[in-house]
C-alpha cells in the first residue's frame, strides 16, 4: 500500500488546511488588503506547502527508496534521514 494511500486523511487535511489559506490570500486581495499582511499570508502558504512535499517525501523514501520487506543496512537509514534533513532544509 502506498504512503499516500495509507495516510490520505492526514495529507487530504493538510491540503485543506492549504486550500483555506489560498482563499484567505484571495479575499485579501479582493479586499485590497495591506500587501506586507497578504505577504505574509503567502509565506505561510508556501510553509505549509513545503511542509506537505517534505511529508510526503519522507514517505516516498520511507516506502519505495528503503523497501521494508527487504533487509537493509544501518546506513541506508542513516542516508535517507541524512536526505530528508536536507531536503527539509532546503524546503524552509
Amino acid at each position: 500500500m502506498s504512503h499516500t494511500v495509507r495516510d490520505k486523511k492526514k495529507l487530504l487535511d493538510r491540503t485543506r488546511r492549504i486550500k483555506g489559506q489560498i482563499e484567505g490570500i484571495e479575499r485579501a486581495l479582493e479586499e485590497e488588503k495591506d500587501c506586507f499582511a497578504i505577504l505574509q499570508n503567502v509565506a505561510a502558504c508556501r510553509g505549509a506547502l513545503n511542509g506537505l512535499m517534505a511529508e510526503i517525501i519522507d514517505g516516498h523514501i520511507q516506502l519505495h527508496v528503503i523497501d521494508p520487506k527487504r533487509p537493509h543496512t544501518h546506513e541506508q537509514h542513516e542516508a535517507a534521514d541524512d536526505l530528508m534533513k536536507i531536503i527539509r532544509t532546503y524546503l524552509r
